[in-house]
Protein backbone atom coordinates (compact mmCIF):
# COMPACT_ATOMS: atom_id res chain seq x y z
CA UNK A 1 0.00 0.00 0.00
CA UNK A 2 1.48 3.37 -1.01
CA UNK A 3 1.94 6.02 1.66
CA UNK A 4 0.22 9.33 -0.40
CA UNK A 5 1.36 12.72 1.97
CA UNK A 6 -1.52 14.53 2.88
CA UNK A 7 0.17 18.11 1.77
CA UNK A 8 0.32 17.17 -2.11
CA UNK A 9 -2.41 16.82 -5.10
CA UNK A 10 -2.17 14.46 -7.42
CA UNK A 11 -3.11 13.52 -11.13
CA UNK A 12 -5.05 10.73 -13.24
CA UNK A 13 -1.27 10.24 -14.70
CA UNK A 14 0.30 9.67 -11.33
CA UNK A 15 2.17 12.65 -10.46
CA UNK A 16 2.04 14.22 -7.51
CA UNK A 17 2.33 18.03 -7.05
CA UNK A 18 3.43 20.51 -4.18
CA UNK A 19 1.46 23.19 -2.94
CA UNK A 20 3.20 26.55 -4.49
CA UNK A 21 5.54 28.39 -3.06
CA UNK A 22 6.16 31.76 -4.15
CA UNK A 23 3.86 30.28 -7.37
CA UNK A 24 6.68 27.21 -7.63
CA UNK A 25 5.53 23.77 -7.24
CA UNK A 26 7.86 20.90 -7.28
CA UNK A 27 6.22 17.58 -9.23
CA UNK A 28 7.24 13.75 -9.44
CA UNK A 29 5.61 10.34 -9.60
CA UNK A 30 3.89 8.70 -7.01
CA UNK A 31 4.97 5.82 -4.89
CA UNK A 32 2.09 3.68 -7.06
CA UNK A 33 3.91 4.61 -10.08
CA UNK A 34 7.58 3.85 -9.06
CA UNK A 35 6.73 0.56 -7.64
CA UNK A 36 4.05 0.10 -10.93
CA UNK A 37 7.35 0.91 -14.03
CA UNK A 38 9.64 -0.82 -11.84
CA UNK A 39 13.72 0.12 -11.34
CA UNK A 40 14.19 3.29 -12.99
CA UNK A 41 16.95 3.39 -15.15
CA UNK A 42 16.90 6.70 -16.93
CA UNK A 43 15.54 9.85 -16.61
CA UNK A 44 14.74 12.34 -19.07
CA UNK A 45 12.92 15.76 -17.85
CA UNK A 46 12.27 18.73 -19.23
CA UNK A 47 14.82 21.63 -19.61
CA UNK A 48 14.65 24.79 -17.28
CA UNK A 49 12.96 27.48 -19.65
CA UNK A 50 10.58 24.72 -21.17
CA UNK A 51 6.88 25.72 -20.87
CA UNK A 52 5.01 22.39 -20.06
CA UNK A 53 1.28 22.06 -20.47
CA UNK A 54 -0.84 20.13 -17.92
CA UNK A 55 -1.89 16.99 -19.20
CA UNK A 56 0.98 17.14 -22.02
CA UNK A 57 3.79 14.62 -21.93
CA UNK A 58 6.92 17.01 -20.77
CA UNK A 59 9.54 13.87 -20.57
CA UNK A 60 10.25 9.96 -19.64
CA UNK A 61 10.87 7.57 -17.83
CA UNK A 62 12.73 4.25 -18.76
CA UNK A 63 12.56 1.24 -16.30
CA UNK A 64 13.64 -2.41 -16.61
CA UNK A 65 9.87 -2.80 -17.42
CA UNK A 66 8.86 -0.38 -19.77
CA UNK A 67 9.40 3.22 -21.07
CA UNK A 68 6.75 5.54 -20.00
CA UNK A 69 5.71 9.10 -20.86
CA UNK A 70 6.01 11.91 -17.79
CA UNK A 71 2.87 14.17 -17.68
CA UNK A 72 2.78 17.62 -16.14
CA UNK A 73 0.27 18.15 -13.89
CA UNK A 74 0.50 22.03 -14.39
CA UNK A 75 0.88 24.79 -17.14
CA UNK A 76 3.89 26.89 -16.04
CA UNK A 77 7.36 27.76 -16.78
CA UNK A 78 10.27 24.72 -15.51
CA UNK A 79 12.51 26.69 -12.80
CA UNK A 80 14.79 23.60 -12.13
CA UNK A 81 15.38 19.89 -12.90
CA UNK A 82 16.79 17.81 -10.45
CA UNK A 83 20.00 16.61 -12.16
CA UNK A 84 20.35 14.54 -8.78
CA UNK A 85 17.68 12.01 -10.58
CA UNK A 86 19.12 12.60 -14.27
CA UNK A 87 22.24 11.04 -12.59
CA UNK A 88 20.71 8.10 -10.34
CA UNK A 89 17.67 7.41 -11.12
CA UNK A 90 16.66 4.97 -8.20
CA UNK A 91 15.90 7.74 -6.56
CA UNK A 92 12.66 8.13 -8.24
CA UNK A 93 12.21 4.48 -6.73
CA UNK A 94 13.86 4.95 -3.35
CA UNK A 95 12.09 8.04 -2.29
CA UNK A 96 9.65 9.33 -5.06
CA UNK A 97 7.53 12.05 -2.48
CA UNK A 98 11.69 13.43 -1.26
CA UNK A 99 14.98 13.36 -3.48
CA UNK A 100 13.12 11.69 -6.06
CA UNK A 101 11.13 15.04 -7.23
CA UNK A 102 11.33 15.37 -10.96
CA UNK A 103 11.22 19.25 -11.58
CA UNK A 104 10.17 22.38 -10.63
CA UNK A 105 7.25 25.03 -12.54
CA UNK A 106 6.06 28.45 -11.95
CA UNK A 107 2.56 27.92 -11.72
CA UNK A 108 0.34 29.76 -14.47
CA UNK A 109 -2.49 27.23 -14.77
CA UNK A 110 -3.63 24.59 -12.29
CA UNK A 111 -6.40 22.41 -13.90
CA UNK A 112 -9.70 21.53 -11.42
CA UNK A 113 -9.17 17.77 -11.55
CA UNK A 114 -6.22 17.48 -9.27
CA UNK A 115 -7.16 15.28 -6.01
CA UNK A 116 -5.99 15.12 -2.53
CA UNK A 117 -4.03 12.30 -1.14
CA UNK A 118 -7.40 10.55 -0.24
CA UNK A 119 -8.83 10.70 -3.35
CA UNK A 120 -5.64 9.71 -5.05
CA UNK A 121 -5.47 6.44 -3.31
CA UNK A 122 -9.04 5.95 -4.08
CA UNK A 123 -8.22 6.17 -7.90
CA UNK A 124 -5.03 4.33 -7.94
CA UNK A 125 -6.69 1.55 -5.68
CA UNK A 126 -3.18 1.92 -3.38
Amino acid sequence: MSNNPNELRYSKEHEWLSAAADGVSSIGITEHAANALGDVVFVQLPEVGDTVTAGESCGELESTKSVSDLYSPVTGEVVEANEDVVNDPSLVNSAPFAGGWLFKVRVSEEPEDLMSAAEYTEFAGS
